[in-house]
């Protein structure tokens, strides 16, 4: 019997599967997918909700539709924030999700607000994933910083944001991982 992919190995194979089906969109389809929330999803969120982003690559689900989508709505939009690439996460707001004036590259390369911005602490994480399962288990970076940060803050709903070429049938998970509350991809919504 072979055993289980690794994370490792799960990792580089969905990165190039993801990279190769973006790559495959055209530009017109790629900027009308993850432009605004599903109805069913926005149901469940209170109008009073900060809601917790990240900053996307180029591959990964893209979060600028639905950051200028909440902050027209009222919400408060957060992003991670890191001191230092050893440092924990933290969310601070951000406020210009049309033009991320209001941040810099951050220590691992990755857009975060400003210094002086305000600290937050989302009641909703989006949050960015290399995989997932239909019973919404994650495999994300690979560094635990979400796994981390949701353990320090229980209560909040995370949410995944992903292509539906993340869908895969099972993940090995550890006792630290955190499952979703729920994911949304282009054709489908998971756990909502």
């Amino acid at each position: 019997m072979t055993p289980p992919p690794s994370k490792s190995r799960l990792r580089k194979s969905l990165r190039t599967a993801r990279q190769r089906h973006v790559a495959a969109q055209p530009d017109s389809i790629r900027g009308l997918l993850f432009h605004r929330p599903p109805a069913p999803l926005l149901a469940k969120i209170g109008s009073e909700a900060v809601i917790g982003l990240y900053a996307a690559n180029e591959y990964e689900a893209p979060t600028a539709g639905y950051a200028r989508f909440f902050q027209e709505a009222g919400h408060r939009i957060a992003l991670p924030f890191f001191d230092s690439a050893e440092a924990p996460m933290a969310f601070r707001e951000h406020t210009d999700p049309h033009g991320f004036s209001d941040c810099q590259p951050g220590p691992c390369g990755i857009a975060q607000p400003d210094n002086d911005a305000v600290d937050l602490v989302p009641d909703i994480v989006f949050v960015p994933l290399v995989g997932f399962t239909p019973k919404l288990d994650r495999l994300g970076q690979g560094g635990g910083h979400y796994d981390r940060w949701l353990a320090a803050h229980p209560g909040r709903i995370a949410i995944g944001l992903a292509w539906d070429i993340q869908l895969v049938a099972s993940l090995p998970t550890e006792p630290h991982d955190i499952a979703l509350d729920a994911v949304v991809t282009p054709t489908r919504i998971f756990g909502a």
